[in-house]
């Protein structure tokens, strides 16, 4: 703009003066376009309207258009540029079509997962009496879980999530439907192992949802970190919501109130999740690169170890931080206490995806691995709820950065065609790392008493950060990890 008014010729901004001086404005004298001449008769080049050279020469030596900083000094130093706001990086995900509808709908799906484990330990053991039974029944169906995940994962990478989402969920429903029948009408205990293990075989969709986001965003890699970390929030809601909702209907309503209304909630999520066919990735084909499980890779190898050991942290820190609760004579506070743990962890989840990404994924999952063991040792000092509120939302905290940049990794050191089971394989290391670390965390408590609980979290965190420091080698000799 500057250079184009200091090109102006004579005539238009003399029209312009005139024009102005009519409506009662500060006249402008017309501006010469040539230097004066010297002496030594230096002359200067005459401007029209119609013809006007790149360059004016001056007699001095100058520089062209010598009035530019005189222009830029009369209108003022130039606005500086708009701030960013925090929400900037989150808004501008959800900018891409259709990423609310596939969000929304797969949140409810994810709820309705949270619920499931709750609601059926709740029900069996208030129908028939029997923690013992219950637990067994649970652990069935996360040993199920397990082994079909990724066999899920892989039939959705080969055929596409909708192909395979909607039926395995009408198996889910099934199960769900044949287990709330056998409690109801007193069915044989074995009838309720079979019933669990049917029902466990379904799609995960946080791991959908993730492999969405991935291809929507295939070229962005900011984008991708900002929707892991809001990923991650999502989990954090999910689990903290969705435990109590299952203990609410299941004592509030009638036993098996959690589990028929997680079974709707799944079964619609899903039934909308797989109807957004705009954004959901195309099938891979199989190719010799991508052939063989994704544990092939050291690095990822690596990461599903680490958080085998992290979900025991998670497993155990609950089961202690009741059990600590209940001891200071203050158990109905467990709730709110580990409600503060995932606040903390949803907190720095949206500070760290509005953050730009610094450094590689390899240094940020093992400086997020060695926060976490080193927050969950003050938790062992804790003499009450006052000291152990700020304890768990410092903890909570190391929580989000650890499984947003693990993710990442899973997702860089996974081919494309294997996507889907490799995130899947990822989060069933975490589940059984959790079913480990409560049971880790109950002998425990049952055998070192409530004060010493939290020794369970803390040696699970010190096996995470050995686990991610002894592999760190293999992850920074993936160039995918970069």
């Amino acid at each position: 703009m500057i250079l184009f008014l200091a090109s102006r010729p004579v005539v238009p901004t003399v029209r312009r003066t005139r024009s102005g001086a009519a409506r009662g404005w500060p006249a402008v004298a017309p501006r010469s376009t040539g230097a004066t001449p010297r002496a030594s008769g230096a002359t200067t080049t005459t401007r029209t309207p119609d013809t006007a050279p790149a360059s004016t020469p001056r007699a001095t030596g100058g520089t062209p258009y010598a009035n530019a900083q005189q222009i830029t000094d009369d209108r003022g130093p130039e606005p500086h540029p708009p701030r960013r706001s925090f929400l900037s990086p989150y808004r501008g995900l959800f900018a891409a079509p259709g990423a609310a509808a596939f969000t929304l709908a797969a949140l409810v799906g994810r709820l309705a997962g949270t619920m499931l484990g709750v609601s059926m330990v709740v029900m069996i053991a208030t129908v028939r009496d029997s923690y013992a039974l219950a637990g067994a029944v649970s652990a069935t169906g996360i040993a199920v879980t397990a082994v079909t995940g990724p066999l899920l994962g892989r039939l959705v990478d080969r055929h596409g999530q909708a192909r395979v989402a909607v039926p395995a969920v009408a198996v889910f429903a099934l199960g769900a439907t044949a287990t709330l029948l056998c409690v109801h009408h007193g069915a044989p205990a074995w009838a309720l192992f079979l019933c669990a293990a049917g029902s466990s075989g379904v799609p995960s969709l946080g791991s959908m949802t993730r492999a969405r986001w991935a291809s929507v965003h295939r070229d962005d890699p900011g984008a991708r970190h900002t929707a892991n970390s809001f990923e991650q929030v999502v989990d954090e809601v999910c689990f903290m919501a969705g435990p109590a909702l299952a203990m609410v209907l299941c004592t509030a309503v009638f036993p098996e109130a959690g589990l028929a209304t997680a079974a709707v909630l799944l079964v619609t999520g899903t039934l909308l999740f797989a109807a957004q066919r705009r954004t959901e990735p195309p099938p891979q084909p199989r190719t010799d690169s991508a052939g063989g499980s994704p544990l092939r890779s050291p690095g990822l190898r690596v990461v599903v170890v680490t958080f085998l050991a992290t979900g025991a942290v998670f497993g155990s820190m609950e089961v202690a931080t009741v059990a600590a609760v209940d001891s200071y004579g203050h158990g109905p506070a467990s709730s709110a206490l580990l409600a503060l743990q995932a606040a903390g962890s949803c907190a720095a989840g949206l500070v760290f995806g509005a953050l730009p990404v610094r450094g590689s994924a390899a240094a940020r999952f093992l400086a997020g691995v060695a926060a976490m063991a080193v927050a969950v040792l003050p938790l062992l000092a804790a003499t009450g709820p006052a000291s152990l509120a700020p304890l768990l939302f410092v903890a909570g905290m190391a929580t989000a950065p650890t499984m947003i940049s693990g993710m990442t990794l899973v997702h860089r050191l996974t081919p494309s065609a294997r996507l889907n089971e490799g995130m899947t394989t990822a989060y069933t290391g975490l589940l059984i790392g959790i079913s480990a670390g409560a049971a880790a965390g109950g002998w425990t408590v049952d055998h070192l008493g409530p004060a010493a609980g939290y020794t369970a979290p803390a040696t699970a965190a010190a096996l995470a950060l050995l686990a991610a420091a002894s592999g760190a080698g293999a992850l920074r000799r993936s160039p995918e990890a970069d």
